[in-house]
Formats: C-alpha cells, structure tokens, sequence
C-alpha cells in the first residue's frame, strides 16, 4: 500500500490494483469488493486527505475479510493516514 498527500483541500481517493496473478476474474473481483468496502468505510476517518494504491498480493484470495480487514487496519496505521489505536 502506497500513499500520496495531496493539498488540504483536495479529496482521499482509494485505487485498487488486482492482477491476472490473482487467479480468475471472480477471485480478483470478490478481493476488490473486499477491498472497496473496507476502504470506504475506514476513507471518513484518514488523517489527511490522500490518494492511496492498494495492490492485493495472490495471499488476499484466501485470506478471510477479517483477515484483508486486520491487514488494512495495520498498513494504514503505519503509513500514519489513520490514527493510532486507542
């Protein structure tokens, strides 16, 4: 994950890279919507506005949506665009 600051005023954007290395198209599209709808919910709560690249690794097919969740959580965490946990 990957994340670029952009002027104050500008929005957060979220984008999603799911290759063919994924496996098929229903792998990669159930890993995308996974992805979109743990984005969207955690996209109120960024620190600052930014445009962040996800690219989901073939180990997102078989891991759980807790699991894409718990991962998330923690790499956003690092790249400081989410407050520390309380």
């Amino acid at each position: 994950m990957g994340c670029l600051l952009v002027p104050p005023d500008g929005e957060s954007r979220v984008g999603m890279i799911t290759t063919k290395r994924l496996g098929g198209a229903v792998d990669r599209n159930r890993v995308r919507r996974r992805l979109r709808e743990i984005s969207r919910y955690q996209l109120p709560h960024f620190t600052a506005p930014c445009w962040l690249v996800i690219i989901a690794k073939p180990e997102a097919v078989r891991a759980s949506f807790a699991d894409l969740s718990d991962e998330w959580l923690r790499l956003a965490r690092r790249l400081s665009i989410l407050p520390a946990r309380s």
